[in-house]
């Protein structure tokens, strides 16, 4: 499976000072095979080691930080002779199992540049908290999400379809609306998760890829047993269970007390905390005011909770696949929350940092919020084809944006400022933009 992110690396490869890489991204979305797949297609040699597998990989790194005696282990670990600079990637793994792999990135970025190293880490963020020092300006971060509709459609053989979407006139995929529409739905059963695509791949089997999602569930659940502390694992499980029942509200802003009975923040914002420094929840956040910057307007107390993967939150929610490929009708069920899961995924996975914006008396609501070159753009996400949007107009009538975006199932338009893009269009939506006439 080809991966977007794949061109972040390569630019790393060939950029002339080359700080340690490292690939941040929750668990079973990809991270081990894509810098595997980088080494074997970019380098003559592949160091790996994987820290949460391996003690003796653990105690490479214990002692001194030093490069060349760090890199000297690893070559008697790997059992294939010296470590040579050029030509050589080395790979480490769940870099967070062992604090000093990851102070030795600071090392690597001050001493030993002449060395490629990229490190991996799913539970980064959770170590982080754990008060585990972190190189701070020593390396190189690139994120890696599941797989976004581009990618997965592309997984499908339909990398002709995306091309035409993202060419410069958006019109030559109108054509092939209804087909793109037929892969959205597809891709708001199977989601993202690489298992699940490639379960799906197979046979173009939905139950397939939602008995891999099933496992996911799972497994996302055994981790925190495994990794959080003992008494937060009730309080994961809670939060991570409610993210559907959460998401089915009619604005889905996130209320501890939905999580279950006599929840309150702080009893439960510590492990809302844990899940998104695992990346298995994405938290969007209100703005009091659509102002640059964004982050300056933020209100802490009031927020979204959209998890990692589309078709996870399908398992989770119980949602029959057929729903969900059943027509307009998929669109409407459970009130909106894929649609929006699929936005917030989307957007994520492109570069935005998304916010949403609600008026004080909360009869007005913009979907989401992002800051790009024409200043705010307010993005409202339509589950169908119906267009009407009062809450966007009224934004538009207060607050003057130049350019306001809108996502549906209809075909792409521009007109007054408004750019309307189809749901499968989102990608292009910095290229459309930037084009400044959509």
């Amino acid at each position: 499976m080809e991966r977007l992110a794949m061109a972040q690396l390569l630019a790393w490869k060939h950029a002339q000072h080359r700080a340690p890489l490292l690939l941040r991204g929750a668990r079973q979305v990809g991270k081990t095979w894509l810098l595997k797949e980088f080494g074997r297609r970019c380098y003559d040699r592949l160091v790996y080691v994987n820290l949460e597998r391996s003690e003796a990989a653990r105690r490479v790194f214990d002692g001194d930080p030093d490069p060349g005696r760090i890199v000297a282990r690893l070559a008697a670990l790997d059992g294939h002779g010296p470590i040579a600079p050029d030509g050589t990637l080395i790979v480490i793994d769940e870099i967070q199992e062992a604090a000093g792999a990851l102070t030795s990135l600071k090392y690597f970025a001050e001493e030993a540049l002449q060395y490629d190293v990229a490190a991996a880490g799913s539970l980064l963020g959770v170590a982080l908290q754990g008060r585990v020092s972190f190189p701070v300006g020593k390396v190189h971060t690139v994120g890696l999400g599941p797989l976004c509709f581009t990618e997965f459609a592309t997984a499908l053989g339909r990398a002709d379809l995306i091309e035409l979407m993202e060419s410069a006139d958006p019109t030559l995929a109108a054509p092939f609306h209804e087909a793109l529409i037929d892969l959205l739905r597809a891709y708001y059963v199977v989601g993202g998760m690489p298992a699940a695509v490639m379960a799906y791949q197979a046979g173009h089997d939905f139950a397939s890829a939602r008995a891999v999602q099933q496992e996911l569930v799972d497994a996302y659940g055994n981790d925190f047993s495994k990794h959080a502390p003992v008494a937060e694992v009730p309080r994961l499980r809670e939060i991570f269970r409610s993210v559907p029942s959460q998401l089915a509200r009619e604005n889905r802003k996130f209320v501890f007390g939905r999580v279950r009975e006599g929840a309150r923040a702080r009893t439960h914002e510590a492990a809302l905390q844990w899940l998104e420094d695992g990346g298995i929840v994405q938290r969007v956040h209100r703005v009091t005011a659509p102002r640059l910057p964004l982050p300056a307007y933020r209100d802490d107390k009031a927020f979204k909770a959209f998890l990692v993967d589309i078709g996870m939150l399908g398992a989770l929610a119980e949602l029959p696949p057929a729903i969900a490929v059943a027509g307009n009708d998929a669109f409407t069920e459970f009130k909106g929350a894929l649609t929006e899961q699929f936005v917030a995924q989307e957007l994520a996975a492109h570069g935005w940092h998304p916010y949403y914006w609600s008026s004080d008396s909360g009869r007005a609501e913009i979907d989401f919020l992002v800051a790009a070159d024409a200043g705010v753009v307010p993005v409202e996400v339509k589950a169908e084809a119906n267009l009407r949007a009062r809450s966007l107009r009224l934004f538009r009538e207060k607050y003057r944006p130049a350019v306001a975006a809108r996502f549906s199932l209809a075909p792409y338009q521009f007109r007054d400022g408004l750019l309307a893009l189809p749901l499968y269009a989102l990608s292009t939506l910095r290229s459309r933009l930037a084009a400044g006439s959509g």
